[in-house]
């Protein structure tokens, strides 16, 4: 289990590194109940932050979920429930 969790901050600034950003949008900004293609996201670069976030994680993202949480806070909640998972030892 990790002990922190998956915030805005991390989600933000794994978009930026895996898909870039708009000039017009503001991450920074109360985007946790905008659609990600509001934001100028579309299934590729959210599929390509999936990947980002399993590799840092550790967990595995299936692209049901990834298609499924179209904002931010859903994709950060369903993060956080697998980061609550306990793994295996």
């Amino acid at each position: 289990m990790s002990a922190d969790p998956f915030t805005l901050a991390d989600l933000t600034r794994i978009l930026l590194e895996a898909a870039g950003g708009e000039e017009d949008v503001d991450l920074d900004g109360d985007v946790l109940d905008t659609e990600f293609t509001a934001l100028g996201y579309e299934s590729l670069a959210l599929l390509e932050t999936g990947s980002r976030i399993e590799r840092t994680y550790g967990i595995a993202l299936d692209d049901e979920l990834l298609t499924d949480a179209l904002t931010p806070r859903a994709l950060i909640d369903a993060v956080n429930d697998l980061l609550t998972v306990p793994r295996p030892a």
